[in-house]
């Protein structure tokens, strides 16, 4: 038996589900982007999203003042 840990990793499309939202933070824990669903980028973001969103970096991705650009 081995004491070493099998490190498994996967790409960020790969861990996201068809309806699922992603955001991309530096290592600074600046907000870099957010990945929405295909299809989804006309709807608004659901509010539990948008709470920590601005929350966290003052950010309201469904207001119309807000520019973005959208992954």
């Amino acid at each position: 038996m081995s004491d070493q840990k099998t490190k498994h990793t996967t790409t960020f499309d790969d861990a996201l589900d068809d309806d699922d939202f992603g955001l991309i933070v530096s290592s600074k824990g600046e907000l870099k982007g957010i990945w929405m669903p295909e299809g989804k980028d006309e709807e608004e973001v659901p509010e539990g999203i948008t709470d920590m969103l601005m929350r966290y970096w003052g950010v309201d991705p469904n207001s119309p003042e807000q520019t973005a650009t959208l992954h």
